[in-house]
């Protein structure tokens, strides 16, 4: 670990690059919470119920991380985010643990709950991000859609639309490339675990599928709230509903 660190680090400073300071800082910052995580998930485990509220408060966090990257400043659009979050989340896990696919238990809830909702938030940001700054750049065609009778609602939703697919294409491009550029965590944790390639192969589905699944409810949601001033920086909000 200390060579990495200072591997990245080195490339970084020889490089001129202003984050070299942070390489090795988050590297320590990562180790403790994985360290103090591991502990909680230890105890955790013993249970659906525990397992499941661990995986609320990584939710909470989830709302919060995304709502300081977009910008959000105001109850209303954080419980905007995490509503856009909990419909891209929920109807994946119920599915999964419904049908049977993985076991209710804490061992299972915990790393596909918890995979499911690091997607869907990131899923959320990168839409949302992505939206404000159309929004920012085109508030002209807005405009243009207010002056031919268009309700703000309708105006806002076609300014972000292609801010939906642009949300999605990592996940996309990750799932695509599966097996041939990466082996993704769920394979290399079941194998880790003392599975077979089969078994790792198909919990590795499983989780992409379900992201696959998880985002674009996410990323729908967010633009339908989005279109109804719900899911907007107040500065933002007051622009275009002045």
């Amino acid at each position: 670990m200390v060579l990495l660190t200072a591997l990245g680090t080195g490339a970084l400073l020889l490089g001129r690059v202003r984050l070299a300071s942070q390489v090795p800082w988050a590297g320590i910052r990562a180790a403790v919470q994985l360290l103090l995580i591991s502990y909680v998930v230890g105890w955790a485990v013993s249970s659906p119920a525990w397992a499941f509220a661990l995986v609320g408060v990584m939710f909470i966090v989830g709302v919060v991380t995304t709502s300081r990257r977009v910008g959000l400043d105001s109850p209303r659009s954080f419980a905007a985010a995490a509503l856009s979050m909990a419909a891209g989340a929920v109807p994946v896990l119920v599915i999964i643990f419904g049908s049977g696919a993985a076991p209710l238990n804490g061992a299972a809830i915990i790393p596909l709950a918890g995979i499911l909702v690091g997607n869907v938030m990131t899923a959320h940001t990168l839409f949302a991000r992505h939206a404000l700054a159309d929004l920012g750049s085109q508030f002209d065609l807005y405009e243009a859609r207010l002056a031919l009778g268009f309700h703000r609602q309708v105006a806002i939703r076609e300014v972000v639309r292609d801010a939906v697919p642009e949300a999605l294409i990592p996940a996309l491009d990750q799932t695509r490339t599966a097996g041939l550029v990466t082996l993704p965590g769920a394979y290399i944790g079941v194998l880790l675990g003392g599975g077979s390639p089969l078994q790792a192969g198909a919990a590795q589905v499983l989780v992409l599928v379900g992201v696959l699944a998880g985002q674009p409810l996410t990323a729908l949601v967010a633009r339908e709230l989005m279109s109804l001033g719900w899911l907007l920086p107040r500065r933002v909000e007051s622009q275009l509903h002045s």
